[in-house]
């Protein structure tokens, strides 16, 4: 219980920062939207429903009484307000303020992508039955050494190359941190990273080279030292924090998703991030 009011606690300090109390003056002001984006991380920490929820406040005073609430709201209210679209951009700003706050100077972070489930039916299911994984919620995450806080954060739909979701993931987190090093997998192997990364935003970028030329070599100023050497030499060993948190991620929160809209995937992806990080 300890835990969960933590969870409870850091949201509705955190989120005072970057919400209004009320979306409107002439709202109901029956519930701040602090204390609906707090109930929403609850339930994706509680990996419930929105009714489950609501049932799970009502029993437990003390949760009541961290998020100030002094009555119960509707299930349909947390719909509502989950379906809005700016409670992506507030997830990003509170991960921003999380990492400001207890992780300001790591030296490491890494890049890489994972996929949830948008139905009951799991990968493992889905191969031997002979149906194909069409199509998943894909999380793209940026993750500092040490803390394991996601940095930055892109929801989109897989599969498709990591390379489209690495230029926003890469301009997130430079407005949130700035590491010496940076790694990540083939996947996001490209000139334009590398120049990203170490021209504009005076980060060391390794990443080992993905070879598509017949005799083997790599073009690009900074592509074509990516040698294995360098890249063991430099700690890319240490890319494994990325793996590590997204295992995490999938055992505490679990790796299906439970909306059925695009925009409440894609907010149910986010505050399961955001959950996880405030656990930590």
């Amino acid at each position: 219980m300890n835990v969960l009011l933590e969870v409870a606690s850091l949201p509705m300090r955190l989120s005072t920062k970057f919400l209004q109390p009320y979306s409107h003056p002439k709202s109901p002001h029956k519930f701040t939207q602090s204390q609906l984006l707090t109930i929403l991380i609850l339930k994706a920490y509680l990996k419930t429903t929105y009714r489950g929820i609501i049932e799970i406040l009502g029993a437990s005073d003390q949760l009541r009484e961290r998020i100030e609430l002094m009555r119960l709201p509707h299930y349909s209210t947390l719909k509502y307000f989950a379906d809005r679209s700016h409670v992506l951009e507030i997830i990003d700003q509170m991960l921003a303020e999380i990492v400001r706050e207890f992780a300001p100077d790591a030296e490491e972070a890494s890049l890489d992508s994972s996929g949830l489930e948008t139905s009951s039916m799991s990968a493992h299911y889905q191969s031997p039955s002979g149906q194909s994984r069409k199509k998943y919620v894909k999380l793209s995450i940026c993750v500092l050494a040490g803390s394991m806080l996601s940095a930055g954060l892109v929801v989109s739909w897989g599969p498709y190359n990591d390379k489209w979701e690495a230029r926003p993931l890469l301009a997130k987190t430079h407005h949130v941190t700035q590491p010496v090093r940076l790694f990540a997998d083939k996947g996001y192997d490209a000139e334009w990273v590398h120049e990203f990364c170490r021209d504009d935003w005076n980060v060391e970028s390794w990443i080992p080279p993905a070879v598509h030329r017949q005799d083997g070599g790599v073009n690009g100023r900074y592509r074509s030292q990516m040698t294995k050497r360098r890249l063991k030499k430099n700690g890319y060993g240490r890319r494994w924090i990325v793996e590590s948190f997204f295992s995490g991620l999938q055992r505490t929160m679990g790796s299906a998703l439970n909306a059925r809209t695009d925009q409440s995937l894609f907010v149910e992806a986010g505050l399961k991030v955001l959950a996880y990080a405030l656990r930590r």
